[in-house]
């Protein structure tokens, strides 16, 4: 009887940690303009379109021109001029730039709590011609 009493409880706990709601999927990006890996012409406007709803105050991203044409051994430049705005229920992060991106290769790196409040990262690369 004790041994069936122990393998209902194992049961029990492995289905808990199997349940939806222990399952939660983490906040990622669904979709982005400029999208991962294409190549545009002199963006203003960088969007990043998340899974759920973000914290806000835990959030923080940065554009990162990681190549330009015609520079060797180029380091990573960090581009300052955008100014984030937040809509459709903190699922969309807006980077609106005062000037447009010059030719070059870029990453937006993000962080971010969502709802969860599991601390996400991550990045988006594309090129500008």
């Amino acid at each position: 009887m004790k041994y069936f009493s122990l393998v209902a409880s194992l049961a029990l706990a492995s289905a808990a940690l199997v349940s939806p709601a222990a399952t939660l999927a983490h906040s990622k990006i669904v979709s982005s303009t400029p999208a991962e890996g294409t190549t545009v012409a002199k963006p203003r406007v960088v969007q990043l379109n998340f899974s759920e709803g973000m914290l806000t105050p835990t959030a923080v991203a940065s554009i990162v021109m990681t190549d330009m044409p015609g520079v060797k051994n180029h380091g990573e430049m960090i581009i300052r001029n955008f100014t984030p705005s937040w809509s459709n229920d903190n699922r969309t992060l807006t980077l609106s730039l005062r000037q447009p991106l010059r030719a070059g290769s870029y990453e937006v790196r993000w962080q971010a709590a969502g709802a969860d409040g599991h601390r996400m990262t991550g990045k988006v690369s594309f090129k500008v011609s």
